[in-house]
């Protein structure tokens, strides 16, 4: 009897530690996969996103492979950028619909007749969650994330026809700027009358916009709703991940340091990017892993920035002097 407890504990350790190096796998390839979507290496990137599945017996989170997807998309492999729509539809019940309906990284598949049938099935989806939602809230907000990230979506193709600082990309940031200060009034009354509200009242992307709403939002509406943010976060109804680029956004505005490292610069004289102040830079990663970030080397890799936190701690008080300076003339 003894001999076959053990057995069983052994059995149950073996499993245990397998699953533990298989996800561990999963993530270091998941965040390789992201790393070369996000230089543009989008078949290379598919490719790592399936070496992530397979090593995790074929699982995934729909996240990812919405990403894989993209990926696919983006490289011009349809079939298996369909191969994971389907499975994320089927299997997993996606249903953003919102999303997946504008993403402009599937365009490339939108002339298949298996595109409405994905797109059938994710609506499809969505209304069997929102069976438990409040649908006016859900179709206001829905309404507002197309708003907010529509114009956004389309700022590379602006820049990219006419230049960072041209007169048709500040005509552009006009359009935007308006259509934020109508959302966020529209945002504040559902704040106001009803708090922040999770993803079990208004779905995942309605519970997402309130926080990209109150993200472009002017300073001292950030600061108003930032307490209400936090509590939110404490009882589930948001991300800590989002809260984290609140709070640095209005620590930064408020002519502080971040504490998460989620907000980047750019100087104007060089084009080069930078982490903006940040306190504490060499204990940044702890403080990101905490609220489910990626390292901050991994994440300023994006615009090639490479990280060091002893050479950045270094050059900190030079780095906010030259940005004081910058305001000083900006504003003279």
């Amino acid at each position: 009897m003894i001999n076959l407890i053990l057995s069983a504990l052994l059995s149950l350790l073996s499993f245990n530690s397998s699953y533990s190096q298989d996800k561990e796998k999963y993530n270091d390839l998941v965040n390789k996969a992201r790393d070369l979507y996000e230089n543009e290496d989008y078949k290379l990137a598919a490719e790592k996103y399936s070496e992530a599945f397979t090593a995790w017996g074929d699982k995934g989170y729909n996240t990812h492979r919405y990403y894989a997807a993209s990926a696919w998309a983006l490289a011009k492999e349809p079939d298996s950028a369909f191969v994971q729509l389907f499975r994320i539809a089927e299997k997993g019940n996606y249903s953003s619909y919102g999303q997946i309906s504008t993403d402009p990284a599937l365009e490339e598949l939108n002339c298949y007749d298996r595109w409405a049938e994905v797109l059938a099935m994710i609506k499809k989806n969505k209304e069997a969650a929102q069976g438990n939602l409040e649908p006016e809230l859900v179709a206001i907000l829905d309404t507002i994330y197309r708003d907010d990230q529509d114009l956004r979506q389309e700022m590379s193709a602006v820049e990219a026809a006419y230049g960072r600082d041209s007169e048709e990309m500040q005509a552009h940031w006009d359009k935007i700027n308006k259509l934020d200060s109508i959302n966020v009034l529209k945002v504040q009354k559902i704040l106001d009358e009803r708090g922040w509200l999770g993803a079990d009242v208004v779905g995942d992307q309605g519970n997402s916009t309130l926080f990209l709403v109150i993200q472009h939002a002017p300073l001292e509406v950030q600061e108003k709703y930032l307490p209400m943010f936090r509590d939110a976060v404490k009882k589930g109804n948001a991300s800590p991940g989002s809260l984290a680029l609140m709070e640095d956004r209005v620590a930064l505005r408020n002519g502080e340091r971040q504490i998460y490292g989620s907000q980047i610069g750019r100087d104007p004289e060089t084009g080069e990017y930078y982490v903006s102040p940040l306190q504490d830079p060499e204990n940044i990663d702890p403080r990101r892993a905490e609220v489910g970030l990626k390292p901050l080397e991994d994440y300023v890799a994006t615009w090639d920035i490479v990280w060091n936190a002893k050479e950045y701690k270094e050059c900190l008080s030079q780095l906010e002097a030259k940005i004081e300076e910058r305001k000083k003339e900006f504003q003279n």
